[in-house]
């Protein structure tokens, strides 16, 4: 089960991962994420990055959340057609052994709860991957809007999640005799060493890579057989560090910053992720409007012109230095070797247009551009 670490700034320890020995063994930097104890670093994010991009790495995922949606109702209602009808991305377009990217929006708002995915077990049962602070909330909704017969049972603690991520994944996971031939966005069920885990392919950097879901107790062991079976490609663990850049160089949204309960779908480009032709799902009504109304203000990609590293909460400003949006991510790219950003702005704004970010007292220009920064090798 969880173990607890150090306290948070606000007295309430930290959560720890089943590899928690593992990554203080290692040397890695550890920091509150989420409320978890989590490695950020173990050599040097670009170093981390750059083994992604180019070879692989392996993330502790573990503080992610896991929550399993199970049953039928008396009226025939299953575990699919229920999170379908609440959350905002339309499950029919996949089906058993596939995985779908979604939101939890609030009702009636149209805020974004969380954004999450989704895994179609059977039509009885539906595993979702929340993000790690939002897990309870997000359990919490589900449980009181299902319908009798229909279990939400948070097992944020039952399961571990390994990333292993860059073009050499596959290679890697053929060496452990785990599969590697399914399609993105589709999982596979297989056994490591007689113990079971859910290969999926799926991941938070724009690479080909995999996601392995294990009992918690068998965390450990796999991770170490990875970081053995890695040798010859060079593996290198990875932390959050370069989680972030990584994701940030294919402009994902990080919630808490791209994505909030203040940031709607519409405002972020997650659109593509709302079943807009859906009969219901939680904020459907506000997102209806916002949508044919436009929204006031649009998520964009910044690259610096003038050298300079923008982080989240600088202003935006116009050639006048009026105040035109803010920045939610920022961060040194360690591909373009250069500073990028996702900023809210203005609807009239349009790429390749310049603006400017006041970086500690001195002004740096920006050009907007649509990301992604760097093209995906995802397939």
């Amino acid at each position: 089960m969880t173990s607890t670490s150090q306290p948070a700034p606000g007295g309430t320890p930290l959560l720890t991962s089943p590899l928690h020995a593992r990554h203080v063994a290692l040397g890695a930097k550890m920091a509150d994420f989420g409320g978890w104890e989590m490695p950020i670093e173990y050599s040097g994010v670009v170093g981390e990055h750059t083994a992604v991009r180019t070879g692989v790495g392996v993330f502790d995922v573990s503080h992610l959340g896991k929550a399993t949606v199970s049953g039928r109702a008396a009226d025939g209602t299953d575990a699919f057609t229920f999170v379908n009808s609440v959350l905002a991305n339309d499950l029919r377009k996949i089906g058993p052994g596939q995985a779908q990217y979604t939101l939890c929006c609030d009702d009636p708002t149209g805020g974004v709860v969380d954004d999450l995915i989704a895994y179609v077990k059977s039509p009885e049962e539906i595993f979702l991957i929340p993000n790690a602070a939002n897990t309870t909330e997000v359990v919490r909704r589900l449980a009181a809007a299902a319908p009798e017969g229909i279990a939400v049972v948070n097992q944020h603690s039952d399961f571990a999640v390994l990333a292993v991520q860059g073009p050499q994944s596959a290679g890697l996971l053929k060496a452990l005799g785990l599969p590697t031939d399914h399609d993105y966005m589709a999982f596979a069920t297989a056994a490591w060493d007689g113990r079971p885990l859910t290969v999926c392919r799926t991941g938070y950097t724009g690479e080909h890579g995999y996601e392995l879901v294990c009992r918690w107790d068998d965390a450990a062991a796999l991770w170490d057989a990875i970081l053995r079976a890695g040798e010859p490609f060079e593996i290198k663990p990875c932390g959050l560090g370069a989680r972030d850049t990584l994701r940030t160089e294919m402009g994902y949204p990080l919630h808490g910053q791209d994505l909030t309960l203040d940031i709607s779908p519409v405002q972020a480009r997650a659109g593509w992720a709302v079943g807009w032709k859906k009969d219901a799902f939680w904020g459907r009504e506000a997102l209806l409007a916002e949508k044919a109304a436009g929204p006031r203000r649009v998520l964009w990609g910044l690259r610096q012109v003038d050298r300079a590293i923008p982080r989240p909460h600088m202003d935006v400003l116009d050639e006048q230095g009026a105040v035109l949006g803010e920045v939610t991510s920022g961060t040194f790219s360690p591909t373009l070797k250069l500073g990028i950003a996702l900023a809210l702005l203005p609807p009239t704004t349009s790429a390749g247009e310049t603006v400017y970010l006041d970086v500690r007292g001195r002004r740096a220009a920006f050009e907007v551009t649509k990301p992604p920064f760097v093209q995906p090798s995802t397939r």
